[in-house]
């Protein structure tokens, strides 16, 4: 089972997945997505929550609104965590979780520890966590196919894209073509008026 919130302060909503437990967050490492975020309580057990980043967004692009949804959703699904403030929670891209093979269910590492980041949470703010609760949904998706069928759709936009440049450099290069062709006629024309005149009328020395 996962569990899907909705940050709707801002336009379209940002969407938020957590699972059940630490068997689940083995399969959410496993079949993120590439343009998740993946949010966690720092030093302390939590649920691992991932934000899906829109299409061509980074971690930059995300409004401090969203950020502080995850950072509450995190903190409130933390035995420990829900109970402490002045806490860290740490927030990184899927892509950069580490599963190594002597890691317990549910634990990761980072390929890149400078490309964790933190956002501080002072307390518990009820408001936040009981309008994301509201929104709160529980499925059973097939995560696989689910990755199965973002990367197809990504192959075919790639396939898309690729079609459409070499029809524009197809294009471009027709154009380049007949410019030159069209050149080439001109001054074609040019050399033929230039002998017409020379040819035409009868040489004379005298002057009136």
């Amino acid at each position: 089972m996962v569990f899907y919130f909705l940050c709707n302060l801002v336009a379209p909503p940002y969407v938020m997945y957590m699972g059940l437990d630490k068997h689940e967050n083995e399969d959410l490492i496993k079949w993120s997505f590439p343009e998740d975020v993946w949010f966690h309580v720092d030093k302390l057990s939590s649920a691992h929550v991932y934000l899906r980043l829109r299409q061509g967004e980074t971690l930059d692009d995300l409004p401090h609104v969203v950020l502080e949804d995850c950072a509450q959703l995190v903190k409130a699904n933390s035995i420990q965590g829900n109970k402490t403030n002045n806490l860290d929670v740490v927030y990184t891209m899927s892509s950069n979780l580490k599963k190594t093979a002597g890691m317990e269910v549910g634990q990761v590492g980072f390929h890149k520890a400078k490309e964790v980041r933190s956002i501080r949470v002072e307390k518990r703010l009820n408001e936040i966590v009981n309008r994301l609760n509201k929104t709160k949904e529980e499925k059973f998706p097939n995560l696989r196919e689910e990755l199965e069928e973002r990367d197809r759709k990504e192959r075919e936009d790639q396939k898309k894209v690729l079609r459409e440049q070499k029809q524009k450099e197809k294009e471009e290069q027709h154009r380049r073509e007949e410019q030159k062709e069209l050149r080439s006629y001109s001054s074609l024309m040019r050399e033929e008026n230039m002998t017409t005149n020379q040819d035409d009328g009868n040489e004379s020395d005298e002057f009136m």
